[in-house]
């Protein structure tokens, strides 16, 4: 009968294994309900399933230099090592807590000496060993349910790294079309700087002539200075730009390489939006609220689960000698098996108390979830009316640099004749250069919003 014990405690340990396949208590998850317009406002056009999320970015910013600098923040950026980190611990804090659900086994072992002042030789007084195991059955799923707001928990850090790297994409390229925009601004005041030039040394001329007088040189001269004071300031935000693209990038703050060619010869690329109800499932920062959600219903169950027994298996085989040669053989070989209930009784309301407060996590997390659904929807529209007025702002700005063009053209051969004084040609000057200007920032605006509508989408994440 002794040599059955083993068997005996393998065969309660199996049957204990199918008691704990119980369902678990607590409420299964159900993604509560979040208002979804059938379409993007200022979204023109019937709705289409397209969407500019569905490219990688690679297509949609088709400039070899952005790549590489995308690139580039890809493999160097601090914040998406870091998110990867938390996506490393998270996934270990999986395994820990699914543990839990499997046996524990311990080894044991102990071994006595005895010996007497008479003699100098001590002799094995007795040595034991043994395998102690213990299981605790997950009869109403409290094991479980952590497990599955551990996984959930998982999920929504790698959401997180998917939502640092989209981020990431649309950073770079703001920054870059900033850049650019930039590099155009300070093309068209060195330009100008030129032209005032040239309009000083003319009234300069002018005047050692006796043909013009002080009044004229002071006023061109003071709007060449007006000209001459924008360069430092565009060459600051250029360094300034730089220096936060350099940060993405992972490294000192260091010049940036960027394409040559017109700024004004960019041609956008199309904004098919998509329906809204894929948002849900294409945003990172959606998706992880509502894994977030996910777990935190999880704890509820869990918190429930702590009202009910808790029913633990324990057992231990191993032998007692007094000789190491017979510590697992012969008639030393000794077993127990036994089982343990915990039923709470009075815990001052220590478990109601956690009860509620991860209720009220949840209930956080609902309104989280949909808060991050409703803000997707408003980051689209925003981006989308931007696009259009953008648009409309930069045809109307070109408009403008063509007709002050033409008057400034016009304000030199009127004054060469005599027909209009230095200030028709004053004034022209300095609202085409305030107009050029303001048509690089139109550009660089509508191409900005653009790149924010993609990342409002959930694009830019494709490996």
């Amino acid at each position: 009968m002794r040599r059955r014990g083993p068997f005996l405690l393998a065969a309660v340990w199996t049957a204990a294994s199918f008691l704990g396949a119980c369902a678990p208590v607590g409420p299964n998850y159900k993604r509560p309900p979040v208002p979804t317009p059938p379409q993007y406002r200022f979204d023109e056009g019937p709705p289409r399933a397209e969407s500019l999320a569905d490219f990688p970015w690679w297509q949609v910013f088709n400039d070899e230099a952005l790549q590489a600098l995308i690139r580039d923040a890809i493999a160097n950026n601090l914040d998406l090592r870091q998110a990867a980190a938390h996506v490393e611990e998270a996934r270990a804090l999986v395994g820990v807590v699914k543990s839990a659900l499997y046996p524990q086994v311990n080894a044991t072992g102990n071994v006595g000496l005895q010996g007497s002042s008479n003699d100098d030789s001590p002799v094995l007084h007795g040595a034991t060993a043994a395998a102690a195991a213990s299981w605790e059955l997950d009869l109403f799923g409290r094991i479980r349910r952590e497990k599955e707001a551990a996984v959930a928990n998982l999920l929504a850090t790698e959401q997180g790294q998917r939502g640092v790297l989209v981020s990431l994409v649309g950073d770079v390229a703001s920054n870059y079309i900033l850049l650019r925009e930039l590099d155009f601004q300070l093309d068209i005041a060195r330009k100008t700087l030129q032209i005032n030039d040239q309009t000083v040394a003319y009234f300069e001329n002018r005047l050692n002539g006796g043909v013009s007088n002080r009044l004229e040189l002071d006023q061109v001269t003071a709007n060449r200075a007006q000209t001459a004071a924008a360069i430092p300031d565009i060459e600051r935000q250029i360094g300034i730009t730089e220096d936060a693209l350099s940060l993405l990038l992972g490294r000192p703050p260091s010049p940036i390489v960027r394409a040559t060619g017109s700024f004004t010869e960019r041609r956008p690329f199309a904004v098919p939006a998509g329906l809204p109800a894929s948002l849900l499932e294409r945003r990172p920062d959606v998706v992880q609220a509502e894994e977030l959600l996910v777990a935190a219903n999880a704890d509820v169950g869990a918190a429930k689960a702590l009202f009910f027994p808790s029913v633990s298996l324990t057992g231990l085989l191993g032998g007692v000698s007094g000789d190491l040669l017979t510590l697992l053989g012969g008639p030393g070989l000794v077993w127990t098996a036994g089982a343990g209930l915990v039923q709470p009784v009075f815990t001052a309301g220590r478990l109601k108390g956690n009860l509620k407060a991860a209720q009220a996590r949840y209930d956080a997390a609902v309104a989280a979830y949909q808060k991050a659904a409703l803000n997707g929807y408003r980051e689209v529209s925003n981006a989308l009316i931007s696009i259009q007025k953008f648009d409309g702002t930069r045809s109307e700005r070109q408009a403008g640099v063509d007709a002050w063009q033409n008057a400034s053209d016009l304000a030199r051969s009127r004054y060469d004749a005599g027909l209009v004084t230095s200030l028709e040609i004053l004034i022209a000057d300095q609202q085409l250069f305030q107009q050029q200007l303001l048509l690089a920032q139109a550009i660089g605006s509508g191409l900005q919003a653009r790149a924010d509508l993609y990342r409002a989408l959930g694009g830019g994440w494709q490996p």
